[in-house]
This record gives structure tokens, C-alpha cells and sequence, in this order.
């Protein structure tokens, strides 16, 4: 058993869901917020954070990922974590044991290295072939935008990419499980601008193909099927090279249109995804939700894009974000064509949403005869069915009031029509039971609360580090709490907020959670108020230091004066005097 059945497990669960079993988290943010299960507090500083995929109890000082948790509430080791993860998940064990695991580890190592080559030739195949350049030329795209979304061309030859991949060492067999090669033998991309479809680490797992020229028969676009790698009921487009505008910006803009995306993040909105050419899912939306709440669609109006944002308003209050839509001044058909017309005005379009269940209901509005009894009745059972989804009260009262205001009809008489139709809820959810379990002391809590704030606020303020740099590795507890002191020490020009270097790659999970106590914590203050703080972070360390030294000396003294050791024991009330001195 290695680690990618823990990668594929973890992959596969969003870590609020399952901590929300045993937890009543509301939203806060980009994070998830309840009362500690451990410590029984009447105040909320228990969190989750989807996008670190980490949780943290303030109030006890404990913290870790998915796995962690399950062990603390379920009384379970690693195993019997993973065991229990794994059936939630759908993930099946045993193709990750021993030789199985080896395997298919391998297969899609080979896959990722597979699809990295196809990359590279489609590329070099862009530059040598002037209609296909010609075509990137009209639709916009710059040199920057062709590079960092490794934009390239799929040639007009039967198995141009098969003869090249074969080259290279791989297989019909590999070709056919990337998705590259059709059931004919022909490569299944050609005469086509090929797109990559990465992951969110930036491995591309697949691409998208737009045709160039006009080809008898053939769809406009054409995306990698199923494989082992690429599951397009998952995959965001984009999502690499958008994340961290997401974070910058606090929202996501989802467009229809790969080159939308392309074309939006050459027009500095880098905040936009797609969801590659399929309908939107719980799983695009959940992996959006961990970065943002505030979610933008951009879809036709058309009766296709209201179904589609129907059925996302449905998604999205099981998975409680905030969804609204972006709509196109009139006569542009996709934010490609209006960025190559104004790209500000693409940009103000994204500033001017407005909440999905707003815009749907109004949709409702324009296609039904609002002068006719049937109009009215047919715009409220619409809309209403859309209303017996929301959950929360104060939302669902302001949009009984919309309804009964375009339909001209009373808020009782649409409150009496909407409990006709309401959808039945159930009994409300029970939290699982929670194995109780023991927690350190208030002054122990306290005293490494204390260390890991200083490392908090080291690892986000460099003058915290210059205000750290007298201490001593050994004036914090635990190898993790050292490894990262001794680390931020030797790099004070750090940035530990866009990834976690391969140095802490082995306290991963600790470093992030860290991260969220500085970010909760360190967010709002001033450069100066952060030093102030680094001081007496610092001072109260070294305090801590010093007792613990004071306790084990006096007892040290204890054993020699009792043993009658007197050189030793003169030693200890030497360096026991010196402590005090010092203190």
C-alpha cells in the first residue's frame, strides 16, 4: 500500500462533507466553520479549509487532514481510516496493494510522460505550419497565452502523433489509453488547435481539439475520452493557471469555452475556468467552492443555458456557494468575441452580476405572456419549483416577493402555491457520534498554541523571522514545529502561500495548518502591529523555554542530591541559578 490510494482517496472526498457528518459547519469565507467536537465550546473556532484540505481546532490545538480526523472521532488507525475513507470514496483497495498498486502507479506515470510528449509536438507542430498559426493569429492569442496554456496543432496526417509517440518508445496500447489514438488506428486529433487539459497541479491529462478549416462531418471540438488520468465529470479547465487569481480575487468566472478561458486570462481576467464541454457537476462546483463561494457563470440565455443554470442552482445549494451570471452585452455570442471587440467591456461584465435565481426567474419572465392569467400561473409554477431547493429562509422570503411582484398576485397566494409544490426536505440530518477523546490541558494548549502562532506569523511576515532569529530550535516542541523554525530561519525571503517546498513536503499537513492560523489570525494587521505581536510571541517562547529547563533541572538535582552525586549536583544548582538569572 503506497501513498497514491491515499492521494486518490483524499482526491475524491471533499474534506467539509466528510468532516460535516460529525461537525454542523457553516460557511466563513473560503473556509468551513462549527463548534470543536473535542473541547465543548459555546463559541465556533473549529475549522475546515477545503483548499488547504486541512481542519483545525482552535480551542484544543489540534489539527490535521481527512485521515486524522477520522482517526481522532472514530477511535481508528491509519488503516482503519483509510479502510473506512475508502468505501465512501468508491475506491477499491486492492488494486492499491502490492503489485497492483505498482502497476497502475506506473501506467499513469507513463501516461502523464505520454501526453507531456504530445504536448511538445503539437507545439513544435504550431510553429512549422502557417495556416495553423494563422488561425491563433485571428483568434487573438498572444506568444504569452500560447506558452503558458501550451496551445499547439494537431496535423492533417493520419498518424503523425503515433509515429512520433512510437519513436519515443511507447505503444499502440499507451496511445489507446491516453486517448490518442482511435479504433482505426488513426490518431484522433487532426487538423485541429490543440488544447491541453490539465489537472490541478498543471499535468496535462488530455486535450481539447478545435478544428481548423472547414472538415466535412467533423465536430467543432473534440475532447480526450474517459481514461485512466481524465474524468471530465472532475476536470476544471484552467483551474492551474486560475487558482491563485481566485484566491487574489475571491471569485470564479465559469465560461462555456476553453478559449474563452485562454482569451479571458490574456485580457487579465485569470479568474476564469470551464468545465471543458460538459454539463456542470457537483464535483466542478465543490472544487471551486474550496477556493471561493462566489461563483460567476456565463451562460446563454437561450432555453439550453437556462436549463444549465437551473440545474446549477440545484448543485450549488447542496454545495453552498453563492451563484450568479454574467450576461454579454447584446450581439456577442460567447467573451471570446467581445474581448477581441473591448476586453473592458468584458471586464465590467463580470463586475455587473446578477444572483442566478434572479436572472432564471426573469428568463421565465421574457418567455411567458405576462398579460395573460396563463403566463402568470406558468411563470409561478416555474419559478417556485426553483424555490423549494433554496434552503436558506431570509433568501427564499426575498424571492417569494419577486414572484408575487411579476405575477401580480398576493405573497400569501404564492406562499400557499409554493407549499403545494415543496420539495420534501426529511428529517433533518443526525451528526454521527464522535469517539470521545483526550485533549491536552488549557495551559498546555496554550504553551504550543503559542509556539505554532510564532511560526504562523513568521511564515507570512519577514520581520517576525529577523525578531525570531535568537532563538533556538530547541525552544519548540515536536520535530514538526523544529523542522519548519529551522526552515524559516535559513529562508527568510520564503513564500510558503503558493506551495509547500520540497523541504516540508514530509510536514505537509502541519506547514498548512499553520498557514490557516496565520491567515485567520494575521490577516488584518499592519506590518508594525505584526512585530509588536512577533516580540511578545517571541518573549512568551522564551519563557517557555526557560520553565521547562527549571522543571527538569530541579528534578535532575532532586535524583543527584538523593544519590548523593555532589559534583553533579553542584553542576545542576550552577546552571539552575544561571536560568534564573536569566529569567
Amino acid at each position: 500500500m503506497n501513498g497514491d490510494v491515499k492521494e486518490e482517496v483524499r482526491s475524491r472526498l471533499a474534506i467539509e462533507d466528510v468532516i460535516g457528518e460529525y461537525v454542523q459547519l457553516k460557511r466563513a469565507g473560503r473556509n468551513w466553520k462549527g463548534l470543536s467536537p473535542f473541547s465543548g465550546e459555546k463559541t465556533p473556532s473549529f475549522f475546515v479549509s477545503p483548499d488547504k484540505n486541512i481542519w483545525h481546532d482552535f480551542s484544543s490545538n489540534q489539527g490535521g487532514d481527512i485521515f486524522s480526523f477520522i482517526m481522532q472521532v472514530e477511535g481508528l488507525d491509519f488503516r482503519g481510516a483509510l479502510e473506512l475513507l475508502a468505501r465512501k470514496a468508491g475506491v477499491d483497495l486492492s488494486m492499491y496493494d502490492n503489485n497492483t498498486s505498482k502497476q497502475l502507479a506506473a501506467k499513469k506515470r507513463k501516461l502523464l510522460k505520454l501526453n507531456e510528449s504530445a504536448t511538445i509536438f503539437y507545439q513544435r507542430s504550431l510553429y512549422s505550419d502557417p495556416e495553423a498559426v494563422d488561425y491563433v493569429k485571428k483568434r487573438g492569442l498572444d506568444r504569452s497565452s500560447v506558452h503558458d496554456f501550451q496551445i499547439g496543432y494537431a496535423p492533417n496526417n493520419g498518424r503523425a502523433l503515433s509515429d512520433f509517440l512510437i519513436s519515443k518508445g511507447y505503444d499502440e496500447r499507451d496511445l489507446k489509453d491516453a486517448g490518442l489514438l482511435s479504433y482505426r488506428g488513426n490518431d484522433v486529433f487532426r487538423q485541429r488547435i490543440t488544447i491541453p487539459l490539465s489537472d490541478g497541479q498543471g499535468q496535462v491529462i488530455g486535450f481539447t481539439g478545435r478544428i481548423v478549416g472547414v472538415v466535412e462531418n467533423a465536430p467543432k471540438y473534440l475532447n480526450t475520452p474517459q481514461t485512466l488520468l481524465y474524468d471530465k465529470g472532475r476536470h476544471v479547465f484552467g483551474l492551474a493557471q486560475a487558482k491563485q487569481a481566485i484566491r487574489e480575487h475571491g471569485y470564479v468566472v465559469i465560461v462555456e469555452g476553453n478559449l474563452d478561458v485562454v482569451s479571458s486570462h490574456q485580457a487579465g481576467l485569470k479568474q476564469t475556468v470551464a468545465t471543458a464541454g460538459t454539463a456542470m457537476t457537483e464535483n466542478h462546483l465543490k472544487t471551486l467552492g474550496r477556493l471561493s463561494s462566489d461563483i460567476r457563470l456565463c451562460f446563454d440565455g437561450d432555453k439550453a443555458g437556462v436549463d444549465a443554470t437551473e440545474r446549477a442552482i440545484h448543485i450549488a445549494q447542496h454545495v453552498k456557494v453563492e451563484l450568479s451570471i454574467v450576461s454579454l452585452p447584446e450581439g456577442f455570442k460567447d467573451p471570446d468575441e467581445l474581448i477581441q471587440h473591448d476586453a473592458k467591456l468584458w471586464a465590467e461584465a463580470v463586475d455587473q452580476t446578477v444572483p442566478a435565481i434572479e436572472w432564471v426567474i426573469c428568463q421565465y419572465e421574457k418567455r411567458n405572456d405576462m398579460k395573460t392569467a396563463a403566463g402568470k400561473r406558468q411563470l409561478a409554477t416555474e419559478a417556485l419549483r426553483l424555490l423549494a431547493a433554496v434552503q436558506d429562509p431570509v433568501e427564499r422570503e426575498h424571492y417569494i416577493d419577486m414572484v408575487a411582484n411579476k405575477s401580480g398576485t398576493s405573497r400569501n397566494a404564492v406562499e400557499a402555491r409554493l407549499e403545494q409544490i415543496e420539495v420534501p426536505t426529511g428529517t433533518p440530518r443526525r451528526l454521527k457520534t464522535i469517539q470521545p477523546i483526550e485533549i491536552d490541558s488549557p495551559e498546555r494548549i496554550k504553551e504550543l498554541s503559542t509556539q505554532d502562532y510564532l511560526l504562523a506569523l513568521m511564515s507570512v511576515e519577514r520581520g517576525a523571522v529577523d525578531v525570531a532569529e535568537k532563538l533556538k530550535a530547541e525552544y519548540f516542541e515536536g520535530m514538526e514545529r523544529q523542522a519548519l523554525f529551522a526552515y524559516l530561519l535559513s529562508n527568510p525571503n520564503h513564500n510558503l502561500s503558493d506551495e509547500v517546498p520540497e523541504e516540508l513536503q514530509e510536514i505537509d499537513t502541519y506547514v498548512k495548518v499553520v498557514l490557516l492560523k496565520a491567515e485567520t489570525r494575521y490577516n488584518t494587521l499592519d506590518g508594525s502591529q505584526r512585530l509588536v505581536e512577533a516580540v511578545s510571541l517571541v518573549n512568551q517562547v522564551k519563557q517557555q523555554h526557560q520553565k521547562r529547563q527549571k522543571i527538569l533541572l530541579t528534578e535532575a538535582l532532586r535524583e543527584t542530591e538523593s544519590s548523593h552525586n555532589e559534583t553533579e549536583s553542584d553542576r545542576l544548582r550552577a546552571a539552575l541559578n544561571l536560568l534564573i538569572k536569566e529569567k
